[in-house]
């Protein structure tokens, strides 16, 4: 059968939609018609060469989507995929179908629509395991969101709320702080790294979670409270910045990193079923800032580099 496909073609180039041929799904493999995709820093640091500039091209790309089996065992069910239920070699998920393997696949619960889900993967698990498992927020926390206006950020907000913390949201514009403020946020400072610390007035956060890095992760160790918690999963601002090593060490900071990258297949999946339900639930939200058709993908990859979208930006697969 055809598909169309958004793909690869040269590192550093436009991505390509064209139409690619899908052979009929083999045993243990199932047919899923893509409905969303998620669209990620790391599908853009693929087109840049910064992530797997040593696999083969050109390919499909596309880490994360959810759609509807339509041939193979279970045909009707609305599932989840990511990379690892990918079948074949030179396959992605920003496609209008996709062959995965059956036992990859994850169950959508009712109640989660299908944009939400094919954006749980990386945004939504990050988000969750980052607050229950790395920081361990409680009630008692003052938790300081960089960032919060992003698809992680806002999920981290929605989530901390929740759960009963005190939570202060980093925008870095007055227009965002109503999209921060929505998700739960019970005081929104715009800032930059710099003004961050006087921006906060004297609150002492015990949790403070950084997908920024740069000037911010130092301005993060300054404002934390003794014994306090800073989770860092991102460097979007910039990847190199100066570290107070005598406020780190004195105050008894904890610094806990987050790669999914690197996380086993089996963590990730825990925390992809975790997040689904945490959504079906009502203890965590994921916004969906915009949607673009497949065939506009390299505009939804500029927008995701001008870091322009509140929420999650996600791609209609079957447009």
């Amino acid at each position: 059968m055809k598909a169309r496909a958004a793909r690869l073609v040269e590192l550093g180039r436009p991505v390509a939609v064209e139409e690619i041929d899908l052979a009929e799904p083999a045993d243990g493999e199932l047919l899923v018609e893509l409905a969303y995709a998620g669209v990620n820093p790391v599908d853009r640091y693929q087109v840049l060469g910064r992530v797997g500039a040593d696999l083969a091209l050109p390919r499909t790309l596309g880490s994360e989507a959810a759609g509807t089996v339509t041939a193979g065992v279970g045909a009707g069910r609305r599932v989840f995929v990511n990379r690892a239920a990918i079948a074949r070699p030179g396959d992605g998920l920003w496609a209008s179908h996709a062959i995965v393997r059956a036992d990859k696949v994850i169950d959508v619960p009712d109640g989660v629509a299908s944009d939400v889900a094919a954006a749980t993967g990386v945004a939504g698990t990050t988000a969750w395991r980052c607050v229950t498992e790395w920081a361990g927020v409680s009630p008692e926390d003052r938790v300081l969101v960089l960032g919060a206006s992003g698809g992680v950020g806002s999920a981290i907000v929605s989530i901390c709320s929740r759960l009963g913390a005190h939570v202060v949201g980093q925008v870095s514009s007055v227009a965002k702080g109503e999209f921060v403020a929505e998700r739960g946020a019970n005081r929104v400072v715009t800032a930059d790294a710099a003004a961050l610390v006087p921006a906060l007035e004297g609150l002492r956060p015990t949790v403070v979670f950084d997908p920024l890095g740069g000037g911010f992760t130092g301005a993060a160790i300054e404002a934390l409270a003794p014994k306090g918690r800073l989770v860092l999963f991102g460097t979007s601002a910039d990847a190199i910045g100066e570290v107070p090593l005598q406020a780190l060490y004195r105050k008894g900071l904890s610094v806990l990193g987050y790669g999914g990258l690197g996380e086993p297949e089996e963590a990730i999946v825990r925390g992809v079923r975790e997040s689904l339900q945490a959504l079906a639930d009502g203890r965590m939200e994921v916004v969906i800032g915009a949607t673009l058709p497949l065939g506009s993908v390299n505009e939804a990859l500029g927008r995701l580099a001008d870091r322009k979208v509140l929420g999650k930006l996600v791609m209609d697969c079957q447009a």
